[in-house]
């Protein structure tokens, strides 16, 4: 059932990115959603926690934002993801672990955070920003900014998801990505 289940998720969460109405088209399905699994993945099987309730939640950490935007995306993400495993007839108290993990995902949620499974999710988020750093520039140039408005935007972000890693093995993941994007990222400045 397990695999089943994910496999659900991950169709209907791909079907959704594909849609015309989608707000970020089906970047986010590649870009963010297929590497945030495989890091949430690989840290459950070093941390711990319920594999089936972390890979769901992570393929769901995001749909509120593709459905519906970027604002309170973790409250649309845990409403439509309850929707949906509901109809699933996936277990209540599953659900209700899922939703924590949605509504705790975002950075501004840190302190909200008391399972390994939401941290996971939280960390794997983070993680997931070194593996695409070019839709951090096009969210950058989306929003209009210059081109070194969108290199110091996305350095400080980069530097700020480093900051809110709190597992040592999260940090050894990434550590080469986070090495290389802020000497890439660096100004004359900056050296």
């Amino acid at each position: 059932m397990e695999e089943n289940i994910i496999e659900i998720v991950k169709l209907f969460v791909e079907e959704e990115c594909k849609k015309p109405k989608s707000k970020y088209r089906y970047d986010p399905f590649p870009y963010n959603l297929v590497p945030m699994v495989s890091h949430a993945d690989k840290l459950c099987l070093q941390l711990g926690g319920d594999r089936e309730v972390i890979l769901i939640a992570a393929w769901l950490h995001d749909i509120g934002s593709i459905i519906h935007g970027r604002e309170d995306h973790h409250i649309t993400g845990a409403k439509t993801a309850e929707e949906k495993l509901k109809e699933l007839q996936y277990p209540d108290e599953k659900i209700e672990q899922v939703k924590k993990c949605i509504l705790n995902h975002r950075g501004s949620q840190q302190n909200e955070r008391d399972s390994i499974e939401e941290q996971i999710i939280a960390e794997a988020d983070v993680i997931s920003n070194f593996d695409n750093i070019a839709g951090i520039f096009k969210a950058a140039f989306i929003e209009g900014k210059s081109q070194e408005e969108a290199r110091k935007s996305a350095r400080q972000k980069l530097q700020r998801k480093w900051n809110q890693l709190h597992f040592e093995s999260s940090k050894n993941l990434i550590q080469p990505k986070y090495a290389a994007a802020m000497l890439l990222l660096a100004s004359v400045e900056d050296e």
